[in-house]
């Protein structure tokens, strides 16, 4: 199965991890049928393109669904030998959050994690504070 680049701002890390902004129903089947394990949701339910039931439509999938507020490196860590995607509503959060786990856990290259986030956004103070602590 290809990637799911329908995804608004689809990325894929590795081979393990990818990341998105609000994937819909039918992109959440992709997700499944890729073989995502887990999906971990960094958006907030009251976003305009929130799913009335995420955790519902990601587990009748089969797949585990994470939601912030969750300690994301735990997630991360229980989730390591299996593909996981983490998304929010326009992959921002995500690429933050993913820069600083793929520097700070695994130990990746600051260079290459950042252009990955660099490719998505460029953060504001407020996220480039964030990522640099």
């Amino acid at each position: 199965m290809s990637d799911p680049t329908t995804i608004h701002n689809w990325h894929r890390m590795d081979a393990r991890l990818t990341s998105s902004g609000q994937p819909t129903e039918a992109e959440l089947a992709a997700l499944a049928a890729l073989g995502v394990r887990c999906v971990i949701n960094l958006a907030p339910h009251s976003h305009a393109k929130a799913l009335p039931d995420e955790a519902a439509s990601v587990a009748v999938l089969g797949m585990t669904y994470g939601y912030m507020p969750v300690d994301f490196c735990a997630v991360m860590h229980d989730w390591a030998d299996h593909p996981v995607h983490v998304y929010c509503a326009a992959n921002y959060r995500v690429s933050a959050f993913l820069y600083r786990y793929r520097r700070d856990v695994p130990g990746h290259d600051a260079t290459t994690a950042r252009a990955d986030l660099d490719r998505i956004w460029t953060p504001d103070a407020v996220w480039s504070a964030f990522i640099t602590r």
